[in-house]
């Protein structure tokens, strides 16, 4: 089993401090900058926010690996969408992050793999950190929350994708990012329920900017995968955006071929959270056969608690494909030896 997406951050700033420089440690000092552990987005105490992150290698072996005992455990950090927009911070706190990793988690297990945290704020220190450390392989995929400033398909982006690709390394979408975004259109959600609702909506606006603006014209290697952000929004988001891109083809004349085979050669999901139809296996198998489990990777997206979809899930599927969403997709994906 490969579980694509596991959470870990540092319980507070000063697990950072060996890998920050002096001035930076000064600055987080005496600016009183804390981690407060993604609050806005995993409120202590709400159902959904399960148990804390693990901050060390010790937590992570108890809580997940000797548990679970999965084959490979891809680690994703999203603590750097609690820093502020100072872009010199994000891109020390970045490599703070990514050395971070490396010292605690990488380097202590042989199954362990990571998301390379990178500045959300500014493209080239996004793509130095890549260039820095995008040749150790363990650093599977380029770690880009979804509530950004720009949509993904943008071409300050570029760069960025191909030196990725280059490397080998997909770009993983994750679920949430700075809490000063507003995660609709239209302006700022009453509850946090709309909140929680509104990834899926973001992450179809990046899908949606990726094969329009074309990236994967550009760059044909490049491989996207969307983590915590569901997926039974596929088929619908699918079904209109081949229909549209027929009438106004026009406007995105690099766009060779139907939106939906883009998506399909170069996205994958992870299964949590599932969001399927309650209580409905004939409705459930359907949406499955709609989105094709050959775009579906097994992730736990521990510690984070989304009920039993994603469980009942696999006790629908037939034992070959059973065996690709919890293995074979994933490693296919990227490039793990089987």
């Amino acid at each position: 089993m490969i579980d694509c997406d596991v959470h870990c951050a540092p319980a507070t700033l000063e697990a950072l401090g060996p890998y920050l420089s002096d001035y930076w440690r000064e600055y987080t000092t005496t600016a009183g900058i804390r981690l407060l552990g993604m609050a806005s987005a995993y409120p202590p105490n709400a159902p959904t926010t399960g148990d804390p992150a693990p901050d060390s290698y010790d937590a992570l072996r108890e809580q997940v690996l000797e548990p679970f005992a999965p084959r490979l455990v891809i680690l994703n950090c999203l603590t750097l969408c609690e820093a502020h927009r100072n872009p010199h911070y994000q891109a020390a706190l970045a490599s703070a992050l990514n050395d971070w990793l490396i010292a605690e988690f990488l380097d202590r297990d042989e199954r362990l793999r990571a998301s390379l945290v990178v500045s959300t704020v500014d493209t080239d220190d996004a793509l130095s950190e890549v260039e820095r450390l995008g040749g150790d392989p363990r650093f599977v995929q380029v770690l880009m929350p979804i509530r950004a400033d720009t949509p993904f398909g943008n071409r300050r982006f570029h760069r960025l994708y191909a030196s990725a690709a280059e490397r080998g390394m997909a770009i993983g979408l994750h679920a949430w990012g700075r809490a000063g975004h507003s995660p609709t259109t239209t302006g700022y959600t009453l509850s946090y329920v709309e909140d929680y609702l509104a990834n899926q909506v973001i992450a179809q606006t990046h899908v949606l900017s990726l094969v329009s603006e074309g990236v994967f014209e550009t760059i044909p290697r490049l491989r996207v995968a969307l983590l915590e952000c569901g997926f039974a929004w596929l088929p619908s988001l699918l079904w209109r955006f081949d229909k549209d891109w027929k009438g106004v083809w026009r406007e995105v004349p690099w766009v060779k071929e139907r939106p939906s085979s883009y998506v399909r050669r170069h996205f994958r999901a992870t299964t949590a959270p599932a969001h399927l139809p309650p209580g409905n296996e004939g409705s459930t198998r359907e949406l499955l056969e709609m989105v094709g489990t050959e775009l579906l990777m097994h992730a736990s997206d521990f510690p984070h608690q989304h009920g039993p979809s994603a469980a009942a899930t696999y006790e629908l599927l037939s034992d070959e494909a059973r065996e690709a969403v919890l293995d074979a997709n994933a490693a296919e994906f990227y490039a793990f030896a089987r």
